[in-house]
């Protein structure tokens, strides 16, 4: 922890001494003012309902994709599993206030292909209003927007190096001319990474235990290009296109080693090997239209959209297993092809509600999704199965927000969601229909004392529903050695949040947080037929969450420096969840996260530019459990040449330690650990070169979209 620090406190006071040296240059300071941009913002903004990190212009962006930015968002964790997190929550991610259709390792692939230098800001939303589809925290993505006459953009060359050698290209490209504006986006991603994994699985039964270990080398190629197009009738009437597409294809290729033993007697011990192909495509399309009156505050918005995703996956495992002296080979493969429709229509209204001061706002969206996948077992004879999965979710919601006695801040609202989906598994004829309505309110209530004193209290309740795949019954082969499917019987997780924020001469803040559910789902493992399988199960009994959170965002030196601290304390209750699925995990688990934001621009009055970023993280989730704490930190260095528009940079990715996994997941059947090392370090050098005005952009939100948790 001292070796991570010291870097950062050098860096700090390194800043601080480049001030002092910049005084003395006031000619050259002149020349570079013109082309030097300032930010108008804070880097980070805490509000009522969301933390909003303003990255336009920002250090942080310099040899970064928008996934690498996420990373280092405040209040934002990412698991090992590319599980995208707000305050230890799953959450849901939009960009440009639309649900993405992407999760999990998809959403950080077509992430990478998005140039961090297109990003204006990225909103955590940790108690969204009614208007959000909503499923926990919510984070927005908000790309910039170009608003000056003619051509302009950038393109980005970055090589990574850590294990391997990874490159990435992106482009951007603008036309704005009188009420027209077109905006192409393109990406080309060539990831090359290595995981390595010790993993040691104890069933309870017999005193079984499995220990093995494995190494995966993994390749992705990446192409993306998404358009934009929009036509301003007339001052108050636009119209839209967006149109998106995403590639992947990705080359795997695993190997591992293991033993079973049973009360202390070696069994049996295997090696084995696994290839996997995939290629999958993601085609999207959104036509929208937005009547938007600026004198009365009135906001008219329709979406109409589909999205498609198709896949093939070719997975094959070669065995060769060594029992009671006898060796023996094993081949066996799975070959998936799944394909996903989305069809949707979203309609907002917004309007103040006579003199008084309130707003009011009402809308609704009803979805179709229908996904088929189809699996085919080979190797050891044929066996093929067909799933479906079918859904129709229907939502109305209602917001009044208004300001009492110039000082009391109101946002009530009330979201209703109808589900009925179907899902089925051809060969083995089972089947599962379900429907269910559920109200979900949402308060939101802020006081300010004076200028610099407030206080804030949300509440809202949420639901969690599973998503399509991890219904999906089919067993399939894994690399370690176990098999794992979906759960036909899924339920969603429905929870209860409640917030309390205080704010100090609008810097610091002071924040609890207290979460409530009674039920939920999980990874968990059975023992089937003399196999070890995975899979979603659903757990009952209740589970409690305690936060408390210190923020707080200083600018130093004529803007120029600017720090972000944030630091928090959790604690769970897990003693009800834990006795009632007889896991014999931990009751309490108490422990600390936190992240810090450092970024000076201008260094020396030479336009170079520096960030450092560090976290303290311990991811646990549900039934699995936390051995360690990690530390993340990333250093960065840009040099921006103003006259050619170019710039280069430098970045330095925990080349202090290492980051790496160690949980343990709890079961009926046992207790299963995982230790892992993550490939996210080493060093990047970016090449940026730009063309046009780069001016950004207004944004056109309402009072109540910018303060009130009011989104698309």
């Amino acid at each position: 922890m001292k070796t991570i620090l010291f870097p950062i406190v050098l860096l700090t006071g390194t800043l601080a001494l480049a001030q002092t040296q910049a005084a003395k240059d006031t000619v050259k300071q002149k020349e570079i003012e013109a082309v030097t941009l300032v930010a108008r913002k804070p880097t980070v903004e805490s509000k009522i309902d969301r933390t909003v990190f303003n990255v336009a212009n920002s250090a942080i962006l310099a040899g970064n994709t928008t996934w690498d930015v996420l990373r280092m968002t405040p209040l934002v964790s990412i698991d090992n599993n590319d599980a995208v997190k707000a305050e230890g929550q799953t959450v849901t991610v939009y960009i440009n206030d639309r649900k993405s259709v992407f999760t999990g390792k998809e959403l950080k692939e077509y992430l990478k292909t998005i140039p961090a230098d297109n990003l204006l800001k990225i909103e955590v939303i940790t108690s969204p209003s009614s208007r959000y589809e909503t499923s926990g925290s919510v984070i927005n993505i908000v790309l910039k927007k170009r608003d000056d006459e003619g051509i302009k953009g950038s393109v980005s060359l970055n090589n990574r190096q850590s294990t391997k050698n990874s490159q990435y290209a992106n482009f951007n490209f603008n036309y704005h001319k009188k009420k027209f504006t077109q905006t192409f986006i393109g990406g080309y991603n060539n990831g090359d990474y290595v995981q390595t994994n010790e993993i040691e699985n104890t069933r309870y039964e017999n005193n079984m235990v499995s220990k093995l270990s494995l190494k995966n080398e993994m390749r992705n190629e990446s192409p993306s290009l998404s358009s934009t197009s929009e036509f301003e009738l007339n001052d108050k009437n636009n119209i839209g296109v967006v149109l998106e597409y995403y590639q992947n294809r990705n080359l795997s290729f695993g190997e591992s080693k293991g033993i079973d033993s049973e009360n202390g007697i070696p069994k049996e011990s295997f090696n084995q090997i696994q290839n996997t192909w995939g290629f999958s495509r993601n085609l999207g399309a959104n036509v929208f239209y937005k009547y938007y009156d600026k004198e009365k505050n009135k906001i008219f918005d329709v979406n109409v959209g589909t999205n498609y995703n198709g896949s093939d996956n070719d997975n094959l495992i070669n065995k060769e297993i060594n029992k009671n002296g006898g060796v023996y080979g094993q081949d066996l493969g799975v070959i998936t092809n799944s394909q996903m429709r989305n069809y949707y229509l979203k309609v907002d209204y917004t309007q103040p509600i006579g003199k008084s001061g309130g707003t009011f706002e009402v809308g609704g969206k009803t979805e179709l999704n229908n996904h088929v996948i189809l699996n085919s077992l080979y190797g050891s004879g044929m066996n093929d199965d067909r799933f479906h999965y079918q859904d129709n979710i229907s939502s109305l919601y209602a917001n009044y927000s208004k300001t009492f006695f110039k000082k009391l801040e109101v946002r009530a609202g009330l979201r209703y969601e109808y589900t009925d989906l179907k899902v089925r598994q051809e060969v083995a004829g089972t089947e599962r229909r379900d429907s269910y309505g559920t109200f979900l309110p949402n308060l939101l209530l802020k006081y300010s004392f004076s200028e610099n004193y407030d206080v804030s209290l949300t509440y809202n309740r949420t639901i969690w529903r599973p998503w399509y795949s991890e219904f999906n019954p089919f067993l399939i082969p894994d690399i370690n050695g176990t098999y794992s499917r979906g759960n036909l019987y899924l339920n969603p997780n429905p929870n209860d949040r409640l917030y309390l924020k205080l704010g100090f001469f609008k810097k610091y803040f002071i924040s609890a947080r207290y979460m409530y559910t009674n039920q939920d789902y999980w990874t968990t493992y059975m023992t089937e037929n003399g196999r070890t399988v995975s899979l979603p199960g659903n757990f009952d009994g209740k589970v409690k969450k305690y936060y408390l959170f210190a923020n707080t965002n200083q600018t130093f030196l004529k803007n120029k420096l600017s720090v972000n601290v944030g630091f928090g304390w959790y604690y769970i209750d897990n003693k009800d969840f834990n006795e009632r699925n007889q896991l014999g995990a931990k009751n309490y688990i108490s422990y600390w996260g936190g992240s810090t934001n450092i970024s000076y621009t201008n260094l020396f009055n030479k336009n170079i530019n520096l960030s450092a970023w560090v976290e303290i993280a311990n991811q646990n989730n549900g039934n699995s459990y936390a051995n360690n704490t990690n530390v993340f930190h990333n250093i960065s260095v840009t040099k921006i040449f103003p006259k050619t528009q170019m710039e280069l940079s430098m970045q330095l990715m925990n080349i202090f330690k290492r980051p790496f996994g160690n949980t343990t997941t709890y079961s009926p059947d046992g207790t299963f650990r995982e230790y892992s090392k993550w490939d996210w370090y080493g060093v990047s050098l970016t090449f940026v070169k730009r063309f046009g005005n780069q001016k950004v952009k207004e944004n056109t939100k309402t009072d109540v979209e910018k303060n009130s948790g009011g989104g698309k």
